[in-house]
């Protein structure tokens, strides 16, 4: 009987299960609107239906894959909420691209697999192979919300819940089984503006405890097994560093060099390993970035090079390391600049201590140049390139020749230039790290006496800042009236 008033219908659906509404009752009871073989099987569905004392829902009917709604859906999506919106072509590709079921037949399965380019491909080849296909099955729960009796019209027809399948098995229920927040609303456009309340329910047989369990055991066969097979293509021995050995990982990237004179730079950098530090034999102490033309970012021209580079290298503890202090790798670098004329110029160097904190570390370091006097010099660097080159760039800290105690670099000529920042990714692996014993402490004190540099630079920069500060407050003693000095020192 059909409902009243109360307008009050509940319907169990299932998946892919076809529940037909009024206007496809009276569409398909006429042999004559029958075209495809599909409309010929609703056909035969609605007379057993009659036969059988027509159908038990009346506003709640369901729209299944394989309808020419869901086609239409799937087509006419729409970014906006724009009558007007025209789509772009991208737009009408990606609507054209049904993402279903497709009964390919093995063999042209593995002929596709063989072909690496498909010289010419057709329409359908690029439809279905120029985005991730991963098929879909779509079915949509409706609801008639026309008035009593006016049955069957396609514009009071509205969607209420979509359900999609893909073929990973993920069930996506759009919108959600109905929860705490309350019924689903639909407000009709109409001189009544009537309001329609609706709830979705997951009416499934619950799992039963032992099928539940099957079910997690076949689960963790399938995870051990796929973990045999990753551990089978990794291996089973993971290296490992000897017991007083520390290994440092630098996955470093030059991002770019500023305020430089000239353009078209290129930096030039090795890595000096100190005592007591190796590297693998395949591993490369230096690199040359590519050529990098300038852009103005505010008042400096920067050069963006974003050029990677990895380093290994490995720190072995000696009994010498326990009087004397051990050394940090240091990176040397120069900028060069390279121009149409093929005339290069020493445009600045530069060192950078490798960060003995594990970690993510941004360093700009600054960099200078030699300077030769004479305007001679300065136009043979304009006109034909060249300029005064450090023969060893490790003079830029201490020179690798040098064993005396104190260097003096007086009357060697020099002039600020740019910056270089890097990037730096430090990683560093001990068994240290994984022991509790005095071997830990061990390590751990070699560790903080490799980053005393650092400690002592700190030192120095107080006793800089001390003597800077004394020297001020002596030069505004002197500033002062001799008889206001007087008068206080004999007032105190």
């Amino acid at each position: 009987r059909p409902p009243e008033e109360d307008e009050e219908e509940a319907a169990e659906v299932g998946w892919q299960e076809k529940l037909f509404s009024q206007f496809e009752v009276d569409l398909y009871q006429n042999e004559s609107a029958c075209q495809t073989p599909l409309d010929r099987q609703y056909h035969e569905e609605i007379l057993k239906l009659q036969r059988a004392g027509g159908r038990k829902n009346y506003r709640i009917f369901t729209y299944t894959d394989h309808d020419r709604f869901t086609n239409l859906e799937e087509h006419c999506q729409k970014v906006t909420d724009s009558h007007h919106e025209v789509p772009s072509y991208l737009a009408e590709r990606m609507a054209n691209v049904r993402r279903r079921r497709q009964d390919r037949r093995p063999i042209e399965a593995s002929s596709l697999k063989s072909k690496i380019i498909t010289w010419e491909p057709s329409e359908e080849f690029i439809k279905n192979n120029h985005v991730i296909n991963t098929p879909v099955q779509t079915m949509y729960i409706m609801g008639d919300l026309g008035p009593y009796g006016k049955l069957g019209h396609r514009e009071y027809e509205h969607v209420l819940c979509t359900i999609k399948v893909d073929g990973n098995g993920v069930i996506t229920v759009k919108p959600d089984f109905t929860g705490t927040k309350g019924a689903y609303r639909i407000e009709l456009h109409g001189e009544k503006r009537e309001v329609w309340k609706y709830t979705i329910e997951n009416a499934s047989v619950q799992v039963q405890p032992e099928e539940e369990e099957r079910e997690q055991c076949v689960f963790r066969d399938l995870y051990s097994r796929h973990k045999e097979y990753l551990s089978g293509l990794v291996g089973s021995e993971f290296e490992m560093t000897l017991p007083g050995t520390l290994r440092l990982f630098v996955n470093g990237e030059i991002v770019s060099a500023q305020g430089y004179e000239y353009d078209n730079l290129y930096v030039h950098f090795f890595l000096e390993l100190p005592n007591q530090w190796s590297s693998p034999m395949f591993q490369q102490l230096s690199g040359v970035t590519q050529t990098c033309a300038t852009k103005t970012v505010g008042w400096d021209k920067v050069a963006h090079f974003c050029y990677p580079f990895t380093l290994e290298m490995f720190f072995t503890q000696g009994d010498e390391s326990e009087d004397s202090l051990p050394q940090w790798p240091v990176l040397y670098f120069e900028v060069l600049s390279l121009d149409f004329w093929q005339r290069y110029r020493v445009e600045g160097y530069g060192s950078l201590v490798l960060p003995a904190s594990p970690g993510l570390h941004m360093l700009t370091i600054p960099t200078w140049r030699p300077v030769e006097l004479g305007t001679a010099a300065e136009l043979r660097r304009f006109f034909i390139g060249g300029s005064p080159e450090l023969e060893d760039i490790t003079y830029v800290r201490i020179p690798s020749t040098f064993k005396g105690e104190r260097l003096s670099r007086f009357g060697f000529r020099t002039e600020t230039t740019g910056s270089v920042t890097f990037r730096l990714y430090c990683l560093q692996q001990s068994k240290a790290f994984l022991e509790t014993s005095a071997l830990r402490q061990r390590m751990q004190s070699v560790l903080d006496r490799l980053g005393g540099f650092s400690q002592q630079s700190s030192v120095y920069n107080v006793l800089e800042a001390f003597q800077r500060a004394r020297r001020r407050m002596q030069e505004a003693r002197e500033s002062l009236p001799q008889d206001l000095i007087n008068t206080s020192a004999s007032t105190v």
